[in-house]
């Protein structure tokens, strides 16, 4: 299962990126959704990036067997 949600994330942020790429490239503006978008990608990577150094971070110290 975290296989196809690394996938899935994976496919959604290329996406995303080669579209606001290719928008800049073409002197365009980006929808309000590939925006949204942007920025949910950003939360999302953000937080599981403290939730995943919190968790070895536990389990280092011993507090999770």
């Amino acid at each position: 299962m975290t296989e196809m949600a690394a996938l899935a994330y994976g496919l959604l942020a290329t996406f995303v990126m080669q579209s606001i790429h290719r928008n800049r490239r073409e002197a365009r503006a980006n929808p309000a959704i590939l925006t949204l978008f942007a920025w949910g990608l950003l939360g999302f990577s953000g937080a599981l990036g403290v939730i995943l150094i919190g968790y070895a971070g536990l389990k280092a110290l011993g507090g999770i067997a």
